[in-house]
């Protein structure tokens, strides 16, 4: 469970097509909600209208603006959704709690200071307001956030070994993706849009250039001093693509890189592993319609030569093990809330009352 941009995003809701064969409903007689105004119960804790309206306003505003508002039913169709992400995080909160997983003020404190430190409390505020939240629903987020992942590495995580046997099983039969045809730079990057909005960055809330410039010289200097790029790559950059994976952008050949960037490429050829660039422009378009559309500052992670890479190459087999094992949490986790799901007692009002609304 990752944490992306500059707070924990809530996941995108289920596809449409699965959301009615997943939907937690149960129908026990002549039962009723306690009050209108409880969404859903789980093992008798009460999901109130007010936390999914909190939580479904928060989706929202993680979109950006749209053209047209949505209908009343695709509106409920996200409401479902976003209920049935409460009722998961509520599940794994009172999981977490019996094992006595939960994070503690401390960690909670430690995380939004974290969170903070590349904005000015002026610069702060607003990013709270364009999320639609308080601070203390983000103090939720974050306390669900990090008592999850307790949870996760306790009960998953810590149970995976990915053996060198499995490690090389995988390269054999896969052997020719190690075959690299031309140099591959392995780069990170803080990415910082300006108010031309980014294509493959639509959760970025554009600002202006004076802003955007401001925000990535922050960044830069805090680099300086010494703090850890993956972190204010976490917590600043806009590019949800790689904001979650502490701005590791993969591994990118060296013509795809010089063609897309030439400046860019010029500066990540002079580092050594490890180094950062200045800050430099972002452009989109292409040719004459090409334009600045924010800042970054890169990363050269690894610099890979063409050739086949053999499985005694370490970044081979770290690349290897990361990938098995990160698909085997994924099955793991996803099994491991399905059992959760199963124990935990859990009605959900909102999607009756839309079956009984229905059925008129």
């Amino acid at each position: 469970m990752q944490v992306e941009g500059f707070f924990f995003k809530r996941r995108k809701p289920l596809a449409l097509a699965l959301s009615s064969t997943f939907l937690l409903i149960a129908f026990s007689g002549c039962t009723h909600a306690p009050s209108p105004d409880v969404m859903a119960t789980v093992n008798s804790k009460d999901i109130s209208r007010s936390d999914l309206d909190k939580a479904y306003n928060n989706y929202k505003a993680t979109q950006g603006e749209t053209p047209d508002e949505p209908s009343p039913e695709q509106a409920n169709i996200v409401r479902l959704n976003v209920l049935r992400q409460l009722i998961d995080e509520e599940i794994l909160d009172q999981r977490a709690s019996k094992l006595n997983l939960a994070a503690s003020d401390e960690d909670v404190n430690a995380k939004l200071t974290e969170l903070k430190a590349p904005y000015t409390q002026e610069e702060f505020d607003k990013k709270l307001k364009q999320q639609s939240m308080t601070l203390d629903d983000l103090k939720l987020q974050i306390r669900r956030q990090l008592t999850s992942t307790k949870l996760i590495n306790k009960e998953i995580e810590s149970k995976i070994n990915i053996t060198d046997a499995d490690i090389a099983a995988y390269y054999n039969s896969h052997k020719a993706l190690y075959n690299v045809i031309e140099p591959n730079y392995h780069l990170g990057w803080i990415v910082v849009t300006t108010g031309q909005q980014q294509p493959g960055v639509p959760n970025a809330h554009p600002t202006s250039d004076a802003d955007a410039r401001k925000k990535i010289q922050t960044v830069r200097n805090s680099l300086t001093t010494g703090q850890d790029f993956g972190a204010l790559a976490m917590n600043a950059s806009e590019d949800p693509n790689t904001n979650s994976n502490a701005g590791d952008m993969g591994f990118i050949a060296e013509s795809q890189l010089q063609q897309r960037d030439p400046a860019a490429f010029a500066a990540i050829t002079k580092l050594k592993p490890g180094q950062v660039t200045d800050v430099l422009p972002v452009y989109g378009g292409a040719g004459p319609a090409q334009h600045a559309v924010g800042y970054a500052i890169y990363k050269l992670i690894s610099r890979e030569p063409a050739g086949q890479r053999e499985l005694n190459n370490p970044s081979v087999q770290q690349s290897i093990r990361q990938g098995l094992r990160e698909s085997h949490a994924q099955l793991l986790r996803q099994a491991y809330l399905e059992m959760l799901r199963d124990d935990a007692k859990v009605r959900n009002y909102f999607a009756e009352q839309i079956l009984k609304q229905g059925a008129k």
